[in-house]
């Protein structure tokens, strides 16, 4: 059982009012979505609907959106070789430990310099999303932010990079945040919030927590999503261990070879056809979608196809303890 919240009220959804909701998606979007095997998954089309409130047409819109993105990007196909230098100083990493509901996570340490272009931080996070999203436990598709906010001062702020962060989160990886963890802020930090805020949709904004050291509230948040003796002394743990670079590579690498396994299997990259043909030939707006018959046409003649690599671990299992932890 699901819900949907419509103007403050939230209304329960069935399985077969959930399945009605995700047919109509694949029928808005048409013979594309055919074509993109790991996006027409049900995990993933109800992932869209849950950010989109199980609205349709917007869900049919955003999707489309997010399969442009791929197309253009090909996020699938950036490999550690191509963005290792950016994790040298340790800025964002994958943790090696999950938390106790098997979801994977994210590290990131906002007070260290960052010389890298906008457009190169944001290479390097679809990088590690993609990453993360490969390692997940069976069953579970969403991860956790630990953001660790030590040496951060104002002048660490970069609202470009923040924009950028949360677009690519909420419109590209929709419903993959599970939780985000904003360790020890400094006070100052609470002006930069009011600035970051608008950015945020409020079902993301929810999943935000503050948590302090001092504070034995929060820090039993920590206590209640890690084994302690794994996290680390910056998040309250007992790992005194820090980030190496070279520990850090070798696991990366390995990543690798089984993400260019997941692609050496799949059908070969589609060809800008299919740009062009997402792009042009359909028209998604929240008042309907349509494609002109030469688009089905082609689509239904090509025989190119891309997994897109976006959905590794798509069984749907309700965790009874996940609307809990993003409130």
């Amino acid at each position: 059982m699901s819900s949907k919240k419509s103007q403050g009220v939230e209304f329960s959804l069935s399985s077969a009012e959930q399945q009605a909701k995700m047919n109509e998606v694949r029928k808005l979007i048409g013979p594309a979505l055919n074509k993109f095997p790991a996006m027409c998954s049900d995990a993933s089309i109800q992932r869209f609907l849950r950010a989109r409130n199980w609205h349709t047409k917007r869900s049919a819109k955003m999707l489309k959106e997010a399969l442009i993105w791929r197309l253009e990007n090909k996020p699938n196909m950036i490999r550690w070789d191509d963005i290792a230098q950016q994790a040298e100083p340790g800025k964002v990493y994958k943790a090696n430990y999950f938390d106790k509901y098997g979801r994977t996570v994210l590290v990131m340490k906002p007070g260290i310099p960052n010389p890298y272009s906008v457009e190169m931080q944001m290479r390097y996070l679809v990088y590690c999303m993609e990453n993360s999203i490969l390692d997940l436990k069976s069953g579970q598709e969403q991860m956790v932010w630990l953001i660790d906010f030590e040496g951060w001062n104002m002048s660490s702020i970069s609202v470009k990079v923040t924009r950028e962060t949360a677009r690519i989160l909420q419109d590209c990886y929709p419903e993959r945040l599970g939780l985000a963890i904003l360790y020890n802020p400094p006070k100052v930090f609470e002006s930069f919030w009011i600035l970051v805020k608008p950015f945020l949709e409020k079902r993301t904004y929810k999943k935000v927590k503050f948590v302090y050291p001092n504070d034995v509230d929060t820090q039993k948040v920590m206590e209640d999503l890690f084994d302690m003796d794994k996290l680390e002394s910056c998040f309250g743990g007992k790992c005194t261990q820090g980030f190496d670079y070279v520990t850090y590579s070798n696991r990366m690498r390995e990543g690798d070879k089984v993400m260019t396994d997941f692609v050496i299997s799949g059908a070969p990259l589609p060809s800008d056809q299919y740009l062009t043909t997402l792009d042009n030939g359909f028209e998604l707006s929240e008042d309907g979608i349509s494609s002109t018959d030469e688009t089905t046409s082609n689509l239904e003649s090509s025989d190119e196809t891309e997994d897109l690599q976006m959905n590794y671990n798509d069984e749907i299992k309700v965790d009874p303890n996940a609307s809990k932890q993003s409130q």
